[in-house]
């Protein structure tokens, strides 16, 4: 079964700029930063910011480590140059070895944890300094996986992307003119050396939104997408995945003691005039 993942790309820009600017203005902020790796989600969330708000109120922050890869770097620098959005380089590597040489029993997961807070620090830091709110970069297809880091790469105070699959993040980045060279390189958090997000998964981003599209936004259950074509393997991984990152997709459960628990019934800023 094929599904049509294609969206109307002029719409969703315009609901997408629009959820920049009012979300960033009604808080009284009229100014964005954004961790710029060079990858496509990141480039494509500084191209809506640029447009929402004006390059000169967007600060894009290239945050290298000693391994990361002269391409990202590079094309990070292309999108600044495009934009002509603000911009600074702070390396993280000084902040992330003493910690790493501190446990050198550390896998590859837990090193790339490390960058992935470190580059936080960093965003929020700048954040405050350019007195500017952080815009998220993470896609529908990352967040329901749970592939992102928890108060890492997720940390943000809003993302204009989480609705958007990856392939619905590639059709919007090639038809707002993204340079062919992000779009089409694979996917990578750059964390280590010959890293990709597909070879850390174990299927295409293609593969898996297809599946994805029929469980969440389809509402199609397991058994529903294995008769539709989809491998009883895939389906399950995917299903387990979901489930068991359900944690990352939420903020932490406060314990119930009132009748105004904050998550639970104290939800809505229309009640503060908002």
């Amino acid at each position: 079964m094929k599904v049509d993942l294609a969206i109307n790309s002029d719409l969703a820009w315009k609901i997408l700029t629009s959820f920049i600017h009012s979300e960033i203005t009604r808080v009284g902020y009229t100014k964005a930063v954004i961790a710029l790796s060079g990858g496509l989600d990141s480039a494509l969330s500084c191209y809506l910011s640029a447009a929402a708000l004006g390059p000169q109120n967007v600060l894009a922050v290239r945050m290298p480590y000693r391994t990361s890869s002269l391409d990202s770097l590079e094309h990070a620098q292309q999108v600044i140059d495009l934009l002509g959005v603000q911009s600074l380089t702070i390396p993280i590597t000084e902040m992330v070895d003493p910690l790493l040489e501190t446990f050198p029993e550390m896998g590859k997961v837990r090193r790339g944890n490390v960058m992935a807070r470190a580059r936080m620090i960093v965003i929020y830091d700048q954040s405050e300094a350019f007195r500017g709110l952080v815009i998220g970069t993470g896609n529908k297809t990352e967040i329901l996986l749970g592939y992102t880091t928890l108060y890492g790469d997720s940390a943000c105070a809003l993302n204009p992307l989480g609705d958007l699959y990856k392939t619905q993040v590639r059709q919007l980045g090639r038809e707002r003119g993204i340079p062919a060279a992000i779009i089409d390189k694979p996917p990578s958090a750059d964390l280590w050396k010959g890293q990709t997000d597909e070879g850390e998964l174990g299927f295409t981003y293609a593969e898996v939104d297809q599946l994805l599209y029929l469980l969440v936004d389809q509402r199609y259950n397991p058994a529903d997408c294995v008769r539709a074509g989809f491998d009883e393997l895939f389906v399950n991984n995917v299903v387990e995945r979901i489930r068991r990152n359900h944690f990352k997709r939420v903020l932490p459960p406060i314990a119930k003691l009132t009748n105004r628990t904050v998550g639970y019934d104290f939800l809505y800023l229309r009640d503060w005039g908002t």
